[in-house]
C-alpha cells in the first residue's frame, strides 16, 4: 500500500483537480464528511464501496482518507479484494493530520459533531448507570462497565460503535 502525506496530498489534490483518470475519495461517515472534509475530495463512505464500483471504473489512481487513516487502510484493502485495479493511495493520518498541519476544510453543517455526541451520551450513561446502582440496585453497574469496555475497545481499535449509530441518526444525515 502505497502512502502520502498531508502536504504532498494538498499539491495533488490543487494541481489534478479537473483529472478524471485520478479520485480522491473520503471513507468517513456521511455525518463525519458534512461536519469536515476536504474540498475536492468526495464522499464514499466505507461502508458503501462496493455499491460505488462503477465509478471507480476507469481510474488510474485513486487517493483514499479518513479521519485517522484507519479507515482509509481498510478501505483500501477492501478495494483491493473487490478487483479495483487503480493505484490506491493512503493519506496519512487523514483529516486529524491535516487539520494538524494547517490546511483548510470544509463544512455543510453547524450540527455537533458525532465525537461529541459520543461523549454526551456515553457520559450521559454513565452517569445513569452509577446513579441507578447507587439507589436502586447493585446490578444497574454493567451499565457503567459496558459503556467503559465500549469506549476502550474504540479507543484500541478506531472503531467506536456508538458513533457508528449515533451517525445513522435522522439528525445525523
Amino acid at each position: 500500500m502505497r502512502h502520502i502525506t498531508v502536504d504532498s496530498f494538498k499539491e495533488v489534490v490543487q494541481a489534478e483537480k479537473g483529472n478524471t483518470s485520478i479520485d480522491f475519495i473520503n471513507v468517513c461517515t456521511p455525518a463525519e464528511y458534512k461536519e469536515k472534509h476536504i474540498e475536492g475530495v468526495r464522499s464514499v463512505p466505507l461502508d458503501e464501496l462496493s455499491a460505488h464500483l462503477n465509478e471507480f471504473a476507469g481510474k488510474q489512481t485513486i487517493y483514499v482518507h479518513c479521519r485517522s487513516g484507519k479507515r482509509a487502510q481498510r478501505a483500501i484493502e477492501t478495494m483491493h479484494s473487490l478487483g479495483i485495479t487503480a493505484e490506491l493511495i493512503n493519506v496519512e493520518g487523514g483529516l486529524l493530520a491535516w487539520d494538524e498541519a494547517g490546511h483548510p476544510t470544509k463544512s455543510l453543517t453547524t450540527r455537533m459533531p458525532v465525537i461529541r455526541q459520543v461523549l454526551l451520551v456515553a457520559g450521559g450513561l454513565v452517569l445513569v448507570g452509577s446513579v441507578l446502582s447507587w439507589f436502586i440496585h447493585p446490578a444497574f453497574i454493567v451499565l457503567t462497565a459496558f459503556v467503559g469496555g465500549g469506549l476502550m475497545f474504540a479507543g484500541a481499535t478506531g472503531w467506536c460503535g456508538m458513533a457508528f449509530v449515533l451517525a445513522k441518526m435522522p439528525w445525523n444525515k
